[in-house]
């Protein structure tokens, strides 16, 4: 039995109350449609967001949106990689995907690499982002995240796992 606690415009709260290796248990979940990030290197340069992220303040993190209604991932990673830095990119390659918060969280995150990439526009905000495009050193962002300075989990495995693919060290 599923009873919705709260509907909000980005995520809603779920109360399942069920039967697991005949035990009744209850579980409360954040109900979330999924999200798209990407790596996106120009130059050997990593395209970042500085981004307010509410209540921890400006954050660096790969660009990343939340999938519409039936939204293919890699659909949504080429539009948000347009709308949150002004690239086009030609392919998308996956990456990763993962679950941030496996436990009580619906969210799964497809990482992508995307190729080809090419500035063709300013951003395109949704009216509450505020989002400023950054480019450092590939070398640079993983060594951030290794020593902590980048905390934002899917810049974090998508970094790491990129790395790691391309045997990329510092």
């Amino acid at each position: 039995m599923r009873k919705k606690i709260f509907k909000g415009k980005v995520l809603s709260l779920s109360v399942y109350k069920l039967s697991i290796g005949g035990r009744k248990v209850t579980r409360e979940v954040i109900e979330h449609p999924g999200a798209s990030a990407m790596i996106a290197i120009e130059d050997g340069k990593l395209l970042l967001v500085k981004q307010h992220r509410y209540p921890h303040g400006f954050v660096l993190e790969i660009p990343a949106g939340t999938l519409n209604r039936g939204e293919n991932p890699r659909k949504c990673a080429f539009r948000e990689l347009k709308e949150e830095t002004g690239y086009a990119a030609k392919k998308m390659t996956p990456l990763v995907k993962y679950y941030p918060s496996i436990g009580y969280n619906r969210e799964v995150i497809h990482c992508f690499v995307a190729s080809g990439i090419k500035k063709v526009s300013g951003l395109k905000l949704d009216e509450d982002e505020i989002i400023s495009v950054v480019k450092i050193d590939f070398k640079k962002v993983l060594k951030m995240v290794l020593s902590g300075k980048i905390a934002d989990s899917k810049t974090i495995c998508a970094v790491l796992t990129y790395a790691m693919k391309k045997k990329i060290y510092v």
